[in-house]
């Protein structure tokens, strides 16, 4: 499976707001990191599905840009402006890893 494939599948999927088709995308046993913290913010897709559902897909303004994408391996990085869950549009760095076709961990770098 083509990690970057993967990773456009569930892009698409956040910026429709399609829980179970974002969800598809990502392993049973997820890892979700925020550095600096160590430890996963969230395990598990059914904590993912709690967050999403409740804390981002709730938000009828949802949306991501992609401004830039870097594939290394089965890692994939992707520099994205969010807009519809703060006052302004906030730029993150979020870097996929796929394994076995699905996203097992993610960490996600916030520019503030």
């Amino acid at each position: 499976m083509n990690p970057e494939a993967v990773v456009q599948r569930q892009f698409d999927a956040y910026n429709s707001r399609d829980l179970d088709r974002f969800l598809a995308e990502y392993s049973d046993n997820v890892r979700v990191y925020r550095p600096p913290a160590a430890e996963p913010a969230i395990v598990g897709k059914k904590a993912l599905r709690e967050f999403y559902a409740t804390q981002r897909f709730n938000h009828i303004g949802l949306h991501a840009v992609l401004l830039n994408r870097i594939v290394l391996a089965s890692r994939v990085i992707d520099h994205e402006r969010i807009s519809g869950v703060r006052a302004q549009p906030f730029e993150v760095a979020v870097v996929y890893e796929v394994v076995n076709g699905r996203i097992g961990s993610t960490w996600t770098y916030s520019a503030e």
